[in-house]
């Protein structure tokens, strides 16, 4: 089961930076934000393995950022196994290198991806945000529609999550 991922406002967090990297899990977050909007987690011949309403959460994210004048750049997270929050050092060390070049990190994962991060960035002036809440897991069911289209149907026994908006 995923947990459940609602979006939050981080614009005041974000206020006074110029630089901000968008780093991002591939997994919990994604399937949230196609359930919470009602789209197919994947639709492959579309997309590709990328989620519709995920990729236009992180371009509204980048657009408004920008309009201040913030300069922003994304990074993923590519876990080895993708239903785990474990990061290698490998990973920890791509993402030190990626955000050498900014001033704050916006995380999109969960409380266990968000800690890995500030782990990760400790030693740096470079200061971490977390963009998403985590307030429970959904339990859902997974169905594949023509032409390869993956939907995730949020059941109603999650467990702590909010209701879909």
């Amino acid at each position: 089961m995923p947990v459940n991922l609602t979006p939050r406002d981080v614009s005041a967090d974000l206020a006074g930076f110029d630089s901000v990297l968008i780093a991002s899990c591939p997994v919990c977050p994604p399937m949230c934000l196609a359930m919470q909007k009602e789209e197919p987690f994947i639709e492959f011949f579309k997309h590709g393995t990328k989620t519709r309403a995920f990729e236009d959460y992180i371009q509204s994210t980048r657009d408004s950022l920008e309009e201040r004048g913030v300069r922003t750049g994304v990074f993923s997270i590519h876990t080895p196994t993708p239903m785990m929050c474990l990061w290698t050092k490998g990973q920890r060390a791509r993402l030190l290198k990626r955000a050498s070049d900014y001033e704050a990190v916006l995380i999109l994962a969960c409380d266990s991806g968000t800690e890995s991060a500030k782990d990760a960035l400790k030693d740096t002036d470079c200061q971490v945000f977390q963009a998403l809440d985590m307030d429970g897991v959904i339990n859902a069911t997974t169905s594949i529609h023509f032409p390869l289209t993956v939907v995730m149907e949020r059941h109603d026994e999650s467990i702590g999550a909010g209701q879909a908006t």
